[in-house]
């Protein structure tokens, strides 16, 4: 017999029990003695979850003195094992598995096969059915499939009979059901209120069984078709590209989309009676449980772009197809989500918005990038996040402290909120600095300028009265496209910032991908085979093997700022030749317009990022050629102590105030004294009061910063005497065992400079 022609023949018989007026226990009594009958077992038990212990509900085989006596802690034996993985375990003999646990008052010492699928509603389990027998033997896998369907159907059984509590039905024991703390990695910090909600929203199945299985077939023919369109339309459209996935990840989706295999498992599934939703999810939890086997990490991320495929087609029959940022957030929301792409973040209401929890995510993401220029917190590898937050709960987001706290009580709500206002306060204060120059108190003007990458972010140089754009990061827009943005497009966003910054000068960073920001119409060559992206094939290096690229954005930068000075910057430059190749595009581009008898820029001024240390060593050459030179403090950091600033375990060897990265940078500002050429820091660092402090203390004069950091480090500047800092500088510069963090701190504490 068949998979579907067994799942039929059983779910032909619950219909009816179903139908009936019986009460729910008569129910489960029945759907045992069905089950047992027609997979020949001579044991069929159904567990359910009450008061947060697994009870035995019904039994056919089993003592029946047993029922509602028995219970087992979740993990607890092998039923209690397989609600806690939410996996089925099929064994020839049980008693030989580490996990098994005997009770005596049930009976079971005669039984040796074994087999047990979880009962699952709202993808958490909520019981278990089992089954067993006296030979030992391995159930077939036509007998597993037809307990997979039947708990299925048992899910709407319980549900509808309110068998379980609420809160146990949503995966949360009673003593769960309260406060929750969760814990991660901090990706962008900020604190953050607001309710949950889940950027794919659940389908809640409410119907199991089918009335017309021809009418289920079609709905899923349907749903295949539109799912087909949408990923054959992937390429063209932001958010597949917005992800930063690799171009195969494109292909794999296909190859998933047009699975004969896949397609006819759903079919069987509906053929055994099931509907078009619950046959989907039926293949979909069969496909979790696999991908629990797979050891090998790139198999399993496989097996992940199937579910996502399967969350896809669910939506599209259940008809709910649009993300929550499609149906509009109507709250100061806490977005909740297994993993984000940057365009998909862009399209929700920054008003609303108060953070993200990511069950995955890294610092390297894309999403990261644009959540930090937005200024949203963002909480990543918060495991379990999906299984203990529901839709609508209260979320506390200290993505600072890499933690989150889920259904506050009122005094934990109240005490967050205190926080927060101080954050606040301290905001206000700073936010009027924003009239103020940033002058020392010795008479010394900083220039403290603001990083930004989205046209959306331009608002803030009015807002935080920002000296100017330090940095202008040019890739957000290639990031958040699945094609190389045309010329026309990047000249419309570069004209669009010039004219929003009227006086204002901005610096745009020529485009810097490759490497960790890997685009898919670029995942290709020697940069999609980087065993270390951060050093490898990317920003410059790249740009100048790919001639159209670096062309078009010359052509867009030189065309927006017509009559107007434009200030552009390349990134990692390692040579000077690299600078000089990148400069002479510029000057072959303001050729050419000038031939055709177009506008150019009244000045351009050329400037390079110092990321690569080797290029320190070569700025006697490089600095007669520049009008600006910009330290970039994330990448030379992890260049200079070989760490790699995405690594958790190296967050200690990554010190910006450690001794090597403050006598590096000294010796970088001396090389420019008698110079021209003004240098700068871009990057978190000059944003941080206490390593801003060190800066201004060894010569930088011009800091590019976040937004929210302006007004710190404006007031910071106000308060400090730069001749009495550099010379406590270069006192601990000179002795090689100073505590360099612990001096300063000492120092700003002693004059009652706030330092972070």
């Amino acid at each position: 017999m068949t998979a579907a022609a067994s799942a039929r023949q059983i779910l032909t018989s619950l219909h009816e029990v179903m139908a009936s007026r019986m009460h729910a226990q008569g129910k489960l009594d029945q759907v045992v003695e069905i089950i047992g009958e027609n997979l020949t077992s001579e044991v069929c038990s159904i567990y359910l979850l009450r008061e947060g212990m697994l009870e035995l509900f019904a039994t056919r085989g089993l003592n029946a003195s047993a029922v509602h006596v028995t219970r087992l802690a979740i993990g607890e034996g092998l039923t209690g094992l397989i609600a806690d993985n939410v996996e089925t375990l099929n064994l020839a003999e049980a008693k030989a598995h580490p996990d098994f646990a005997y009770r005596p008052e049930t009976g079971e010492e005669k039984f040796h096969s074994f087999a047990g699928v979880p009962i699952v509603y709202r993808e958490r389990a909520v019981g278990v059915l089992c089954v067993q027998h006296v030979d030992p033997r391995r159930y077939e896998d036509v007998e597993i499939e037809a307990l997979q369907t039947t708990a299925m159907v048992l899910s709407e059984l319980i549900a509808n009979a309110e068998l379980v509590d609420e809160e146990e039905a949503l995966g949360l024991p009673p003593e769960k059901s309260g406060p929750q703390s969760l814990g991660g990695l901090t990706l962008v910090k900020g604190l953050g209120v607001g309710i949950a909600a889940f950027h794919q929203p659940r389908v809640q199945i409410t119907q199991v069984m089918a009335d017309d299985t021809e009418a289920e077939r079609e709905r899923v023919y349907r749903a295949f078709d539109k799912m087909r369109d949408q990923i054959d339309g992937l390429a063209n459209q932001a958010e597949f590209g917005a992800g930063g996935e690799h171009e195969e990840v494109l292909e794999t989706y296909k190859m998933f989309a047009y699975d004969e295999g896949w397609s006819r498992r759903i079919n069987e599934a509906i053929d055994s009676g099931l509907t078009a939703e619950a046959a989907i999810e039926r293949v979909q939890q069969h496909t979790r449980m696999r991908m629990r086997e797979i050891d090998d990490p790139l198999l399993a991320d496989r097996m992940h772009d199937l579910e996502d495929l399967a969350n896809r087609l669910v939506r599209i029959v259940a008809g709910q197809i649009g993300t929550a940022a499609q149906q509009g957030l109507r709250k100061d929301t806490i977005l909740i989500a297994r993993n984000l792409g940057p365009a998909e973040l862009l399209e929700y209401d920054r008003r609303r918005l108060k953070g993200v929890i990511l069950e995955e995510g890294s610092l390297t993401a894309h999403v990261v990038i644009v959540a930090r220029a937005m200024g949203v917190p963002v909480l990543g590898r918060a495991k379990g996040a999906r299984g203990m937050i529901r839709d609508g709960d209260e979320i506390l987001l200290d993505a600072t402290a890499a933690t989150a706290t889920v259904r506050p009580s009122a005094q934990m709500a109240e005490a967050f909120e205190q926080r927060f206002a101080k954050s606040k306060e301290k905001q206000a204060a700073y936010a009027e600095m924003r009239d103020v120059e940033p002058f020392t108190r010795c008479g010394t003007r900083i220039q403290v300028m603001m990083n930004a990458g989205l046209r959306d972010d331009m608002s803030a140089l009015a807002l935080t009265g920002a000296d100017g754009v330090g940095l202008f990061r040019t890739e957000f827009q290639f990031l958040v496209s699945a094609t190389l943005p045309q010329r026309e497009r990047q000249l419309k966003l570069y004209r669009d910032v010039l004219d929003t910054a009227g006086n204002k000068p901005v610096v745009f960073r020529t485009v810097d991908i490759g490497g960790d920001k890997s685009v898919p119409y670029l995942a290709s060559g020697i940069a999609a085979n980087d065993e270390n992206p951060a050093m490898g094939w990317r920003a410059l290096r790249l740009a100048l093997t790919r001639e159209g690229l670096m062309k078009a954005q010359a052509r867009a930068l030189l065309e927006a700022a017509a009559g107007r000075s434009l200030y552009v910057m390349f990134p990692m430059v390692s040579e000077v030749w690299e600078f000089d190749a990148a400069k002479a595009v510029f000057e072959e581009q303001i050729a050419f317009l000038r031939t055709n008898k177009k506008r150019v820029p009244e000045h351009v001024y050329y400037g390079a990022m110092l990321e690569v240390p080797a290029l320190a060593e070569t700025l006697d050459l490089l600095l007669p050629k520049l009008s600006f030179l910009s330290v970039g403090t994330n990448d030379l950091t992890q260049f200079l102590f070989a760490a790699d600033r995405g690594n958790p375990a190296l967050a200690e060897r990554y010190d910006w105030l450690s001794i090597p990265i403050m006598r590096f940078l000294k010796r970088v500002v001396l090389a420019t004294v008698g110079s021209n050429v003004d240098v700068g820091v871009c990057g978190e660092m000059g944003g941080r009061r206490l390593e801003a402090l060190a800066l201004l203390g060894i010569g930088f004069r011009r800091l590019s910063i976040t937004p929210a950091a302006v007004g710190p480090i404006k007031e910071l500047v106000r308060r400090i005497d730069l001749a009495e800092l550099s010379q406590a500088m270069d006192r601990w510069l000179a002795q090689p065992d100073v505590n360099l963090r612990e001096e300063l701190a000492a120092w700003a504490s002693e004059r009652e400079i706030e330092a972070d």
